[in-house]
């Protein structure tokens, strides 16, 4: 039976890569994912056979892999924060649903990873202490129509959202207009922040408030963190309190 592991490797520097996920890659032949993504695994393991695919070739580097697996080498599928959360380990899922009679049974195995909400929570201060959601703005795989009731329930229920894929070269306003419905139900001064770059070269950390987010320019390698109606500013840092002193 091949092995297939759907591995995260957190947000992209050794220090932040799990025990588990050393593991893996250690014991695959052959590793398979996005071309940015094996750029930053490659000189950690220069030895092994690599398979890249760009940008959009999820479905394509996913049935390789678990073609490779199925042909008994031991695989791992790398992504870049957990495998699980907005990563391919429902992809790999799915699709090994329709592998074809005959075809050699893969065990998969998927192994988390630091995600960009606790990575980049942990540069901004403690934003995430109390109930939260994770919202991705790209409509590439879901309708924005969905992506604006999503937002707008999460306002209504005073949660803390962290926003993946706030915006790109062709959605640059979306973060504008995610922060447009967001201001229906949420204060203007209502404490923010946003890192770029989580574990690479150029990581930057920044709080600011809700009306100030608005204008804020961002990229596919920036994560935003809006908080709720009892987050604060302490000593520079975006503070969510969990609960333990009352007004």
């Amino acid at each position: 039976m091949g092995k297939l592991f759907v591995t995260g490797f957190g947000p992209g520097n050794p220090e932040n890569m799990t025990y588990a996920c050393r593991q893996a890659l250690e014991a695959a032949e052959v590793i398979v994912g996005y071309s940015g993504y094996v750029d930053l695994v490659k000189p950690l393991y220069p030895s092994k056979t690599y398979m890249d695919t760009p940008m959009m070739g999820e479905v394509e580097r996913c049935k390789e892999a678990l073609a490779q697996a199925a042909a008994g080498f031991t695989v791992a599928v790398v992504c870049s924060g957990d495998s699980g959360i907005y990563g391919m380990a429902s992809l790999i899922y799915e699709l090994s649903e329709t592998a074809a009679p005959g075809e050699k049974a893969v065990e998969i195995i998927v192994i988390p990873g630091i995600t960009a909400a606790a990575s980049g929570g942990a540069l901004l201060g403690a934003p995430l202490s109390h109930d939260f959601v994770t919202i991705s703005l790209s409509d590439l795989l879901t309708p924005w129509e969905l992506i604006e009731k999503r937002l707008a329930a999460a306002a209504t229920g005073d949660f803390v959202l962290c926003i993946y894929n706030p915006g790109s070269i062709k959605r640059h306003d979306y973060l504008q207009k995610a922060c447009d419905i967001l201001l229906q139900q949420k204060a203007p001064d209502t404490v923010c922040g946003y890192v770029k770059n989580i574990g690479r070269p150029g990581e930057e950390a920044f709080v600011t408030s809700l009306a100030q987010l608005r204008n804020t320019k961002v990229d596919m390698f920036t994560t935003v963190f809006i908080g709720n109606s009892r987050t604060r500013e302490i000593g520079g840092k975006m503070v969510t309190p969990r609960g333990y002193f009352h007004d």
